[in-house]
């Protein structure tokens, strides 16, 4: 017997599947040309690690010594990864490219990369998940390429915080890359938060003032499993709600209406606590519960792994290779039917609120996010 930690089930187990009915099996896949699972779910959003390298060392994902990175040449080269990006968009359907690591900016070819992906014929959205270490000085060159959108990873504006948390004392360099972003004209940056018990657990309602008053969507993120020394700990993660409590002792959080449309974070419009009703909303604040209140039914996201590998989920424990068929010479289609395939199997959720579930071999740095 299934037994739940208190969460609902996903919704989506018995949707149907358009075009054909819903079996195991290679089989019984439809013809259709996208991504879809099993669930009648269709990825549209991809995400391609460039690395496995990051120059951080957070606590909730690599050991203080790091981990041993793949050799350069195991991972994709800049005409596999462009070559993987138009399949993906001009036969797949993919319409959101965005690339992470690791950390994708110790790519020396980056601004090529993202030049050559904006130049497809059907140009998606491509946008940026990054610590910003060393972004001042490349933002420019990356929006020039045609980077629309810029994540980055910040869980706290205190120095001696952001040393404890990531173990180098950056917190400066973050900051000037994050204000790079906006002179080189690229707006509306993301700043993803983890909240850490003990650590920065009280810092959520000062970065969110601090993103406000810089025009920037700051989005809380549940600490997930996928840590080197898999040493998370359910019962001591702060949780969605948590993190709407603590907001709230500052601010008036009222839920966006618009649709979320797949995406991973649930939008609330932000108002100071005692504001009057004619008083201006200061902006939006994302909380992603991807633990507690999971979004897995409404999942669009297919991702590669720096070596070319396909997941279906962050918490997949297997992988398809397409890099290795593609350097072996198959052809679009061949490589384009792997990658239906490997999604037609996405499971139905992640499992991390069933017992009995098991963290993947592999950490979020080896993975991408």
């Amino acid at each position: 017997m299934t037994v739940m930690l208190g969460v609902p089930e996903v919704r989506a187990a018995h949707r149907a599947v358009p075009g054909g009915p819903v079996t195991s099996g290679a089989a019984s896949r439809p013809a259709v040309p996208g991504l879809l699972d099993t669930f009648g779910r269709t990825a549209t959003d991809l995400r391609i690690s460039l690395t496995d390298r990051c120059n951080l060392r957070c606590t909730y994902c690599m050991p203080a010594e790091g981990l041993p990175f793949q050799p350069p040449s195991t991972l994709m080269q800049r005409d596999e990864i462009v070559r993987l990006a138009r399949l993906a968009t001009e036969v797949l359907g993919v319409r959101q490219v965005r690339f992470t690591g690791g950390e994708p900016l110790l790519r020396k070819d980056l601004v090529e990369i993202i030049r050559d992906v904006a130049a497809l014929d059907a140009r998606p959205e491509i946008s940026l998940t990054t610590n910003a270490i060393g972004l001042s000085g490349r933002a420019v060159a990356l929006a020039e390429a045609g980077l629309d959108r810029v994540n980055v990873s910040l869980d706290t504006i205190c120095p001696e915080t952001f040393a404890i948390i990531t173990r180098r004392p950056f917190l400066e360099r973050v900051l000037k890359g994050i204000d790079a972003l906006g002179l080189a004209g690229i707006r509306h940056t993301k700043i993803n938060a983890v909240l850490l018990p003990g650590i920065n657990d009280t810092h959520g309602p000062d970065l969110l003032e601090w993103a406000l008053a810089g025009g920037h969507q700051l989005r809380f993120i549940e600490q997930m499993a996928l840590d080197a020394d898999h040493v998370w700990d359910r019962a001591a993660m702060i949780t969605a709600e948590q993190i709407r409590e603590r907001l709230s002792e500052r601010f008036e959080l009222t839920p966006d209406a618009a649709p979320r449309d797949g995406a991973p974070a649930e939008l609330y419009r932000v108002k100071r606590r005692g504001a009057s009703v004619d008083d201006p909303e200061l902006g939006t604040v994302g909380i992603i519960a991807s633990v507690t209140e999971a979004f897995c039914d409404d999942c669009r996201r297919t991702r590669l792994t720096a070596e070319g590998g396909v997941r279906s989920c962050l918490f997949s424990h297997t992988e398809t290779d397409l890099l290795g068929p593609m350097r072996a010479g198959a052809g679009d289609d061949e490589i384009a039917d792997l990658w239906r395939q490997a999604m037609w199997a996405k499971p139905a959720g992640h499992e991390m609120n069933l017992i009995g579930f098991q963290q993947p071999d592999r950490p979020m740095s080896a993975i991408g996010g």
